[in-house]
């Protein structure tokens, strides 16, 4: 028998085996893409849930009740607060739960449910967007050093302006209040706006700045309520500058005779005054404006109490003029042969703003002959371009400006 032949082993059907495999492969393809499919209907089953959810969200808002506007004018001892609607009566009503304490401040727009007239919510301030439009800097990057040749009024802007905002204690100590408000004029082009951008930026301020030309609108009140709104938007960035440039578009002097437009420019000059009133001198607002005619402003707004200190820009002198020249070419590539001394004492008529357009003036020379450095042949170019050989008489003493 060990010698006996082995049977054979039947041979495996090659064809049956291929077909297994092809099978198994074609169902894992099968199961790969029911499971990409189930997947899909999942992000569209999520998607059509959130749809629902906003719809019916959508749903239940459309369903409110609507609230009444109302104004918050006082709040009692027993937590009821006195609220005046926008159709005018006055109820005394509780506060929703949900409406933080500190919330509720009198002056505040809320909204009452039209129901029970309870405080449901606290609405945002409103405010005109002629007023939200103003220009509005967050501390502005203009420093002093920015500002040449105006030693003397820096420190009188600083006594009046930064002094009461960073140590507040020392006029209590002393017992007197700062200055209400700062007028500063002279010519155009001395550098007033540009020392009022630069006490904002050390005070770390925000800068409010509005052309009195912009305060004087079309229908009766509408200048008195901008007023208002921009002084309310100063109390909300505090602490902050308000600076109003050009003020004799609105302060002129009052006359007997004037016409429409004139009493609605009064109206506006009115509650100028109320609110200068009305703020705390040592609070974090401050109100500096600028004019180039303070003679004919109106005696109201120069009183004591209102604008208490007056600060002159004159035209700068050659020192001055030496220490302006200096700030504006310190970044310019200029030649050795320009001098700013001998600069300076060729522009005795220029202002700060006469000076800068001088330097600008040089630099376009230098651009158009395709010169990289200004030399001073362009230098005494602008200067001929920029300084008219007759210039009109100016007033240069204080006293003169306010007709005097």
């Amino acid at each position: 028998m060990s010698n006996a032949a082995k049977p054979k082993e039947p041979k495996a059907n090659n064809f049956d085996k291929t077909y297994v495999t092809e099978y198994i492969h074609s169902l894992e393809h099968r199961i790969r893409d029911l499971e990409q499919e189930k997947r899909s209907f999942e992000v569209q089953y999520l998607k059509i849930e959130r749809e629902l959810r906003s719809l019916r969200a959508e749903f239940d808002h459309m369903h409110t009740p609507p609230l009444i506007s109302a104004t918050l004018l006082d709040l009692l001892e027993d937590g009821r607060a006195v609220v005046r609607s926008s159709a005018g009566p006055h109820f005394v009503v509780t506060a929703s739960q949900f409406i933080k304490p500190e919330q509720l401040k009198p002056g505040a727009r809320v909204a009452l449910n039209q129901r029970n007239f309870n405080i449901m919510e606290v609405l945002p301030s409103k405010k005109d967007p002629l007023v939200l439009g103003m220009e509005i800097e967050e501390a502005p990057d203009v420093s002093y050093g920015d500002v040449g040749g105006l030693e003397d009024q820096i420190q009188e802007i600083r006594e009046s302006v930064e002094l009461p905002m960073i140590k507040p204690e020392l006029f209590k100590k002393v017992g007197i209040d700062p200055p209400k408000g700062v007028l500063l004029y002279g010519t155009p082009g001395t550098g007033k706006t540009l020392l009022a951008r630069a006490v904002a930026h050390e005070t770390r301020a925000t800068f409010i700045r509005v052309i009195s030309s912009e305060l004087v609108q079309k229908y009766i009140g509408e200048g008195a309520r901008m007023v208002r709104e921009m002084f309310g938007l100063a109390q909300e960035k505090a602490p902050s500058i308000v600076f109003i440039d050009e003020l004799d578009a609105i302060a002129a002097r009052r006359l007997d005779t004037s016409t429409s437009g004139d009493r609605e420019v009064h109206r506006t000059l009115m509650q100028l005054l109320a609110e200068m009133d009305g703020f705390d001198p040592r609070g974090d607002v401050k109100l500096l404006a600028a004019t180039n005619r303070p003679d004919i402003l109106d005696p109201a707004l120069l009183r004591p109490g209102r604008f208490d200190r007056l600060i002159y820009f004159p035209l700068p002198n050659e020192r001055a003029r030496v220490a302006i020249f200096k700030i504006h070419t310190k970044g310019m590539n200029i030649t050795k042969n320009v001098s700013v001394k001998e600069l300076a004492k060729r522009t005795e008529r220029a202002t700060g703003a006469d000076i800068k357009a001088i330097c600008t003036e040089a630099g376009m020379f230098a651009i158009r002959e395709g010169r990289e450095r200004v030399e001073q042949d362009d230098s005494d170019r602008a200067i001929a371009k920029v300084l008219p050989p007759i210039k009109a008489p100016e007033l240069t003493k204080p006293e003169k400006m306010f007709g005097y």
